[in-house]
């Protein structure tokens, strides 16, 4: 059993690829943009953006740690912004006994990341564009990443095609 964190920056490819792992290995995808943006829709809830962001992680948590206290591999499709959702990742692993894996979607491209932030069918949650590279290189340093774990991170300015086979060795290897 794995669960299995993803990392990434807007339309870098995290859902695509948990999507296509989760096809593969029968893991349950938890994707933060559809919880955060169940919340933002909610007539009834009247907050700031930041408060419903924590509110969307902690229903998150709850849902992977059911998951996998069920024996379920979980896929956590977010980006890493921190330290503590890597700590809460390790600490539920352990607790249940999964495997814990990490995967970065890299894609340092300004010009694809905003062809594929306005091409995709936008969730209220989600980012339109990103406005400068500047922009860009800021929130990709922002991810965080297990310091003293494997992790593997993918190019995904290449087709899908190029990389699965790796991301999945990576998942089943212990």
């Amino acid at each position: 059993m794995f669960f299995l964190q993803m990392s990434g920056f807007s339309g870098s490819g995290k859902s695509t690829l948990a999507r296509v792992i989760a096809k593969n290995t029968g893991a349950l995808v938890i994707d933060h943009d559809i919880v955060k943006t169940a919340l933002l829709e909610s007539v009834e809830f009247d907050s700031d953006e930041k408060s419903i962001g924590k509110i969307a992680y902690h229903i998150e948590w709850s849902l992977i740690e059911f998951h996998l206290a069920n024996d379920k591999e979980v896929i956590l499709d977010s980006p890493c912004l921190y330290s503590e959702m890597i700590e809460k990742g390790l600490d539920l692993s352990e607790k249940y006994e999964a495997r814990y894996k990490y995967v970065e979607c890299m894609l340092n491209d300004f010009e694809e990341i905003n062809r594929r932030l306005t091409k995709r069918q936008r969730k209220l949650s989600q980012i339109e564009h990103v406005e400068s590279e500047v922009k860009l290189r800021k929130g990709i340093a922002k991810s965080k990443k297990p310091d003293a774990l494997q992790y593997i991170s993918v190019n995904t300015s290449n087709p899908l095609k190029h990389y699965i086979d790796k991301v999945m060795d990576y998942i089943k290897a212990i």
